[in-house]
């Protein structure tokens, strides 16, 4: 696993995004472990945040992409930051100045109007989703329809901190739903598959946060909700 994964788990773990317990998501399923990208609050984790992002991008895409899209509301800041990240430079790669935008909830009908707000859209543009954590991938799918009938563009792909790697509508992995449906190329940071096999009894700050007996609660529950690829 790339050592930037590894800063990325210990860096979640630091900021008590992941966290490990009983807990309920949004689809009803109990799950004994919860990312809640809420958590990251400040400057100093949004610019170490968008770093994993930008190493992640560079890893899967290289510079295949011209804009970065992120779906209202926890992927506004994401596309604005990575963007950020991206023309300082990863991996040793030179600067990208690459263009951001977003969406808006309700169109605005007044002032320069529209449902997008930062760079316009064109024919042409290749554009990069950037998103949390996605399971069910509904705002992918009010996303895409929206890119599109803005502009020809082309789908680089869609990017999220993390891969559950559960069921999303069907029997499949909800990324590899997406990949599919819309011919993304779809990618994480990290699975929990790579989070599960970094952290199994590791200490971090005099602590096991991952213990035995949480590591088999969560492979149970894979078993249970896991997605095929």
């Amino acid at each position: 696993m790339e050592e930037y994964k590894e800063r990325f788990i210990d860096f979640m773990v630091g900021a008590d995004v992941l966290t490990f317990g009983d807990f309920t998501t949004k689809s009803g399923r109990q799950t004994p472990f919860f990312i809640n990208t809420g958590k990251y609050r400040t400057g100093a984790q949004m610019a170490q945040l968008s770093d994993f992002y930008a190493s992640a991008i560079h890893s899967h895409l290289g510079d295949s992409f011209d804009v970065l899209f992120g779906p209202a509301y926890k992927g506004i800041p994401l596309a604005v930051a990575t963007s950020m990240a991206l023309s300082r430079g990863a991996q040793g790669r030179a600067g990208q100045d690459c263009a951001f935008c977003f969406n808006r909830k309700e169109k605005k009908d007044h002032g320069e109007g529209g449902v997008l707000v930062g760079h316009s859209l064109k024919d042409g543009d290749r554009v990069l989703i950037i998103e949390d954590v996605t399971t069910a991938g509904t705002s992918i799918r009010e996303s895409v329809p929206l890119l599109r009938g803005a502009a020809k563009v082309e789908l680089s792909g869609l990017v999220v901190s993390v891969d559950r790697m559960e069921r999303g509508q069907g029997t499949q992995n909800a990324l590899a739903e997406l990949r599919d449906e819309f011919g993304l190329n779809t990618f994480a940071i990290v699975t929990i598959e790579e989070v599960m096999g970094y952290l199994k009894g590791r200490e971090l700050n005099g602590k096991v946060v991952l213990t035995d007996a949480i590591y088999q609660s969560m492979q149970a529950y894979r078993d249970r909700y896991g997605g095929t690829v």
